[in-house]
């Protein structure tokens, strides 16, 4: 009765485990959540005052397939106050960045078409190019390269009908970021066969100090971005982000855009135009340094306790951990610290298949004591499954 893809989607773990949290919390008991890759700080102030603004004015009809200007301007500026030069032609705001992945599939990708993407990689990016009769293949990635893919690996996966990559830097779930170098390699490999390349860049801002670049649009500037307002912005529930495409695809897309969604929510159009203010800017900043200090804190308890972090991220707000010296799989260690310690954290197995059952995802978007909390627990956990450190 449904279709195959429907049948074909694997439900993700992490999910199961938020309703097996939401069951505990029900009863009155406390979770520690490491598991849920959302920022727990409110959208900013300015940016909700500019969303009531908006409609108080009215601001409720459609607007362009492409966004409104404003926005579309103040995205420009941002690029440009990093040195990068992006007409505002090429950028289309779209309706959370799985809008943006929903059109550049649409565009990019036709029956039968390959998309290399990483393993461990975002889960629903597979969806994506399968939705359109694309076949996605993975690429498995390690700890030996920083889990970001090299050149040699780009080469061995591409095949006779292979049309394109999708990457991600920062990536999730290892907050690792392409070498500027190999990034540069696998950009020139891939155009000399004609092909697209796709970077998903929604984690852009929320990056370490020792990170040589903000976007690769400042490396290969005929990319595809892939962007959102939902990371460094806070803005997860307004569901809104854009791309940046080569101006020869502006046209194609557009009416793709139209077609597909009409346009994106009006009043948060209107809202993220105060995300680029000043005053919201600094607050995004200054949430940026409590992510660096939060990372800090839980990967030194995590070390202590015993666990493994092979590579430590360049950004986004994750920590892939090796949980091998438990000797236990990744799904059972996370089904049991929800079950006997309330702690929730992200088996590998929702990121992939490469080496998933001796990896999770630690998340550190939950405040400082909830971390120290929660590192308690594990640690009491080790003690009682008699895991040495």
């Amino acid at each position: 009765m449904y279709s195959q893809l429907s049948n074909d989607i694997s439900p993700f773990t992490v999910m199961q485990l938020v309703q097996r949290a939401g069951e505990f919390e029900a009863k009155g008991k406390r979770v520690v959540h490491f598991e849920v890759g959302e920022p727990d700080f409110q959208t900013a102030v300015p940016i909700v005052s500019a969303a009531h603004a908006a409609l108080d004015a009215g601001q409720t009809k459609y607007t362009s397939a492409q966004g409104i200007i404003e926005l579309r301007q103040c995205i420009a500026d941002f690029y440009r106050s990093q040195d990068i030069a992006i007409p505002v032609e090429r950028i289309l705001v779209t309706s959370g960045a799985s809008g943006g992945l929903v059109l550049l599939a649409s565009l990019l990708l036709d029956v039968g078409d390959e998309l290399l993407i990483t393993d461990p990689g975002y889960p629903c990016n597979e969806v994506f190019a399968k939705l359109v009769g694309g076949v996605p293949i993975k690429v498995p990635v390690s700890a030996e390269n920083r889990f970001q893919p090299t050149l040699a690996d780009i080469q061995n996966a591409w095949g006779e009908n292979t049309k394109g990559i999708l990457l991600a830097s920062p990536a999730n779930p290892t907050g690792t970021m392409l070498h500027p170098d190999e990034f540069i390699a696998i950009q020139n490999f891939v155009a000399a066969r004609g092909g697209f390349f796709i970077l998903d860049e929604i984690y852009q801002n929320l990056t370490r100090d020792h990170v040589t670049y903000t976007s690769g649009l400042s490396l290969c500037p005929e990319i595809f971005v892939l962007n959102s307002f939902s990371k460094f912005f806070g803005m997860t529930g307004w569901r809104l982000g854009w791309v940046v495409v080569p101006e020869a695809a502006v046209e194609s897309l557009t009416k793709l855009a139209q077609n597909l969604f009409i346009s994106p929510s009006t009043p948060a159009q209107y809202a993220a135009v105060a995300a680029f203010a000043d005053d919201t800017m600094s607050i995004h900043n200054q949430r940026k340094k409590t992510f660096e200090a939060r990372a800090k804190i839980l990967s030194q308890g995590l070390v202590a306790l015993g666990f493994n972090i092979p590579v430590m991220p360049d950004g986004a707000f994750y920590l892939y951990v090796d949980i091998s010296h438990t000797n236990m799989d990744s799904a059972d260690f996370c089904w049991r610290l929800i079950e006997d310690y309330q702690v929730a954290v992200t088996p590998g197995y929702d990121f992939g298949d490469s080496n998933a059952g001796n990896y999770v995802r630690f998340a550190y978007t939950t405040s400082e004591e909830s971390i120290v909390l929660g590192l308690d627990r594990l640690g009491k956990a080790l003690a009682d499954w008699e895991v040495k450190v």
